[in-house]
C-alpha cells in the first residue's frame, strides 16, 4: 500500500519554511541581542603602547557586554527548539 500524498499548497510548489513567524522574530532578536553585545565590548585599547588605559575594565565590558552576548546566544538556542502551537 502506497502512502497518500496529501494535496497542500506546500506540497505542489515543493517549498516550505522550517521555522515560523514566531521563531524568525526570535532570531532577529537573539542576533540584535549579539551584535550589540560585541559593539559594546570593542575598544578600550591604547594609542599609544606605553600608555595604560584603564577604559577596559569599566563596567560596560566587563559586566553588560558579557550578558548581552549569553543572553543572545540563549535567544538563538531558543528559536532553534521553540515549536509554536499548530
Amino acid at each position: 500500500m502506497a502512502k497518500e500524498i496529501k494535496n497542500t499548497e506546500d506540497s505542489k510548489t515543493g517549498f516550505s519554511f522550517v521555522f515560523g513567524k514566531s521563531n524568525y522574530i526570535i532570531m532577529i532578536v537573539g542576533l540584535v541581542l549579539l551584535v550589540l553585545g560585541y559593539i559594546l565590548l570593542a575598544g578600550g585599547g591604547s594609542d599609544d603602547p606605553n600608555v595604560f588605559n584603564t577604559d577596559m575594565f569599566n563596567a560596560r565590558r566587563l559586566y553588560v557586554s558579557p550578558i548581552l552576548i549569553i543572553l543572545g546566544l540563549i535567544a538563538e538556542i531558543v528559536a532553534i527548539m521553540f515549536k509554536p502551537k499548530q
